[in-house]
This record gives C-alpha cells, structure tokens and sequence, in this order.
C-alpha cells in the first residue's frame, strides 16, 4: 500500500469517527451526553465552567452507581423543563424535613452557585438524586475538540471529504 494510500484511509478512517460522533452527540449549552451503556455515560465538555477540573472538548466518562453523592463530587444533572446537562461540583448537601437528601452546585470557575446563577428551574432551592445522571469518573482530555469543530464549522466536514477525494484520485496506481 502507498504512502498516499495509506494516509487516505487513516484520514477517512477519523473521518468517519468524528462524523459518527457528530451524528450520536447532540449538543446543547453546556454538554452533550453522548450515549447511555448501563450504568456508565460518556459526556462532552462545552464550556469552561469547571476549569481547571476538567476544560472545553474534555470527554468525561460518567458513573450512574446509586449511592449517596457527597460534597466535593463532580456531577452531571438537569433540572426540570430543561434539556441542558450540566457538569458541576456538589459543593453542598442536606436533607429535607421528609429525609430526602438535597443538594446545591456549582461550576469551578464560576462566581457563584447555579441557584443564585439562575441555572435551577424556577423555586428550585436544592437538586434531588433523580436529577443527576451520573458522577464524573474520569476523562479524555482534548479528545472531543474534532467533533466540536466538525459541528461548529460544517465547511470543516466538505473541506475533510473534498481532501479526501483529491488524496484518492491522487493515490490510484496505474
């Protein structure tokens, strides 16, 4: 196999993966959950409100295990009537009159609380258990910055295809 070639399918072959990601991620606001496996979730950051802890384009990898969440975790959530996932630390708990155990986030980099920052629906003091869908577990740095560029820049996805064409017809041996 030529160089050519060889560096075509290697193109192609990331190609595909950041259009196959482009396809499963739906992003909007401040992350983008990108599949459900069980227990575990994938997540891609959108904004740098938890820096320095995790960055723009982090790929998070997420833990739904149903034991108590305690402060200092990183968690993802929404809230009522909002589609927006939302990865922040828990920076306070408590529990209810009825035993139920509340909680109050915060983005790392941001000034003040997500109540106080208006990112809890309308009256909502706390966060509940059945709004988090996971805890960060771990991450891949950087990895997702190509599937926010392919979705932000869609002249990024004709001009990756266009070069590809041209490295094809460029490769045949004859």
């Amino acid at each position: 196999m030529s160089a050519k070639l060889l560096l075509v399918t290697v193109v192609a072959g990331m190609y595909c993966a950041g259009a196959a990601d482009a396809l499963r991620i739906s992003f909007v606001g401040d992350a983008a959950l990108t599949y459900a496996h069980g227990s575990n979730l994938q997540l891609l950051r959108r904004s740098g409100s938890m820096e320095p802890a995790f960055y723009k384009g982090d790929i998070l990898f997420l833990n739904n295990d149903p034991s108590p969440m305690e402060v200092g975790e990183i968690i993802v959530f929404k809230v009522d009537g909002k589609d927006v996932p939302i990865v922040h630390r828990i920076i306070e708990s408590n529990s209810l009159a009825n035993s139920t155990a509340v909680y109050m986030t915060k983005g790392d980099n941001n000034p003040m609380d997500d109540r106080q920052g208006g990112l809890y629906a309308d009256g909502q003091m706390w966060l509940q258990r059945h709004h988090m869908l996971g805890r960060a577990v771990g991450a891949l740095p950087f990895v997702g910055h190509v599937t926010i560029l392919l979705n932000e820049y869609p002249l990024a996805k004709v001009l990756i295809v266009g070069l590809m064409g041209l490295l094809v017809m460029s490769s045949r041996e004859g």
